[in-house]
């Protein structure tokens, strides 16, 4: 029998009858869907324990070491309109530590051209607040840019909550409202490929839908973009231990889960290994899955699922990151996105990777990556530096200190028209059993958002299930 820490840092052996007492759960994963449960159990007074198969926590959202370099490995953003995340971002005191724009404000300069436009936003009503942008922008044409506003207005009208939007693909219902492959490009796609992680003939028209009546077209600052003041590994390892600690949770990392068993007493025991030839078996009242859905397949019990091969045709899709160190500043914008050319997005990550000495330190996010994630290293470099060129004229003849990518082969889940109905709920036939995930029905894309929010979701039904309120309005300001 293991034991767990009480709130007041003693111990007690999870699955003794000690009287009444805390309930308790495990959590399965410690990227920000598992944490966010962990902390929202205990906050509502439950005993929790957290395991991670890796030495750290937050999941693909992570940091690490480099030489001198505090390297993300990949470039994170949220939206305004993303308050599950911010509440996370809160709770782990943490708000020192990001950057969120006053107003949307995205330069996007054109390789082939040179020419600079902007996507942004005025202090007006939706959806004037992107109009005077929209007319301005020069990588499309006066009939191009007046197509945008009739498709925006069409999609605006369209029910999420439609299961047929699920079936079918974005690019297909552009190209129905008039949208030519230019305007998908520069405009659809510059937003689309980086939140869905998918182009738009590749992506469901119900998350497309999502993203872009939620972020471009619900409240004017909605697509306000904030990112990592900070490396993501003081964030999402960091400050979330200390908030676990503070709340009383249990973390063990280095600790995988390796089967998942109910014992009688309506309780369930999830045996975990905590090195070479040692583990544990943790006892709870109720327990949350936070681990991606093949793991999640291997881990539930019979029954626990009426479908659960579901889980194996939800598909994956690749991001690649480009890091490029100069030894000169060669962008003077915290970000550029990038047209004509295979660079999509460019962020500056001079100061928050500890860079010193001078120089730049640049990141490139390419997401949608399948044809480049396997690439070697050497082709990669041939590749990039010669764009980087070309869409940043100071990087003309400016010396390479450094260059190395990192990739992120299975990042998401691929938002792929159908995976709508293959996306399960928190909860499942299994009392006490509970599903998180960004990949679970969350109505979102696989963003950091939906990863939280799956967390919320799943404490929910399971404080529910305990008889427990959950005293969290996130979800109900949606």
């Amino acid at each position: 029998m293991s034991s767990t820490h009480t709130g007041d840092g003693t111990r007690t052996a999870a699955g003794s009858d000690t009287g009444p007492g805390p309930r308790t759960a495990v959590v399965v994963g410690g990227g920000l869907a598992g944490t966010t449960a962990a902390l929202a159990l205990a906050d509502a007074g439950v005993r929790v324990t957290l395991t991670e198969a890796r030495p750290r926590l937050g999941g693909l959202a992570f940091s690490f070491q480099r030489g001198e370099l505090t390297v993300d490995n990949g470039q994170h953003v949220f939206l305004r309109c993303c308050t599950a995340y911010q509440w996370f971002v809160d709770r782990i005191a943490a708000r020192d530590l990001i950057t969120l724009q006053d107003r949307l404000d995205v330069p996007v300069r054109d390789a082939d051209t040179g020419r600079l436009g902007r996507i942004s936003r005025a202090g007006l009503p939706v959806p004037l607040h992107l109009a005077a942008s929209l007319a301005r922008y020069p990588h499309l044409s006066l009939r191009e840019r007046a197509s945008v506003g009739r498709a925006a207005l069409a999609l605006r009208g369209l029910d999420l909550a439609d299961p047929a939007l699920d079936r079918t693909d974005f690019g297909s219902w552009l190209a129905a409202h008039g949208q030519s492959p230019r305007t998908v490009e520069a405009l659809w796609d510059l937003v689309g490929v980086a939140t869905l992680n998918a182009t738009a003939g590749e992506s469901s028209l119900g998350l497309a839908a999502k993203v872009f009546k939620t972020g471009l077209l619900s409240e004017p600052g909605a697509a306000d973009i904030g990112w990592a003041a900070a490396p993501l590994g003081e964030l999402h390892d960091g400050r979330a231990r200390t908030a676990l600690d503070a709340a009383g949770v249990r973390t063990l990392t280095r600790t995988r889960a390796t089967a998942l068993e109910p014992v009688p007493g309506d309780r369930w025991q999830v045996l975990v290994e905590t090195g070479p030839g040692r583990g544990e078996q943790l006892e709870a009242d109720t327990v949350v899955l936070a681990v991606p859905q093949r793991e999640t397949h291997g881990l539930l019990p019979a029954g626990a699922l009426e479908d659960p091969e579901k889980l194996l045709r939800i598909g994956t899709a690749p991001i690649l990151n480009v890091h490029v160190v100069y030894d000169r500043r060669v962008l003077e914008q915290p970000f550029l996105a990038a047209l004509g050319s295979p660079v999509q997005w460019v962020f500056d990550r001079t100061e928050t990777s500890g860079l010193a000495g001078g120089g730049q330190y640049l990141a490139l996010s390419q997401s949608a990556a399948q044809d480049e994630i396997d690439l070697p290293v050497a082709e990669l470099r041939d590749r990039y530096l010669p764009e980087l060129e070309r869409l940043l004229p100071a990087a003309h003849g400016a010396g390479v200190r450094d260059f190395f990518v990192t990739r992120e082969r299975t990042a998401t889940f691929a938002p792929a028209p159908g995976v709508g109905a293959l996306r399960p709920g928190p909860a499942t036939r299994a009392p006490g059993l509970f599903l998180a995930g960004a990949w679970t029905a969350t109505g979102w894309p696989a963003t950091m958002e939906s990863a939280v929010r799956s967390g919320l979701y799943a404490s929910r039904e399971a404080l529910s299930a305990l008889g427990l309120p959950f005293d969290n309005g996130v979800l109900e300001a949606a």
